[in-house]
């Protein structure tokens, strides 16, 4: 049970023709693996929970070559998605904030006669 050279006997009868953890994670991550699930509770054909599982794993360049990119247009992990975000909030609040002072003008002639008069 022991190898020619005096060591320990590798696992799985490895013998050498086994595939390393490298060679093992290389392929995973150039071929991809997805793993995908769901769990639905119901009471009284009443649907109370749904989770739905799914799992990729893949190099970035692999999942972006299968159209998964989704970590570029999350403002929690891209900082341009961020910006975005950001850009899209200041623009909404600057368009409620002229609505808001447009509803509020006065008309010339109001305007007039509420300046102070020397």
């Amino acid at each position: 049970m022991t190898s020619s050279a005096g060591g320990l006997p590798g696992p799985y009868g490895g013998g050498g023709s086994g595939a390393n953890l490298a060679d093992i994670l290389e392929r995973v991550l150039d071929k991809g693996v997805v793993i995908a699930g769901d769990i639905k509770i119901n009471l009284l054909d009443i649907e109370l929970l749904t989770i739905k599982l799914r799992l990729i794993v893949a190099s970035v360049d692999k999942a972006k070559e299968m159209g998964i990119d989704w970590w570029e247009q999350d403002p929690a992990l891209s900082s341009g998605a961020r910006h975005k975000e950001l850009s899209q909030e200041n623009a909404e609040l600057r368009r409620r904030l002229e609505e808001l002072e447009s509803q509020a003008a006065l008309t010339p002639a109001e305007k007039e006669s509420r300046e102070p008069r020397d």
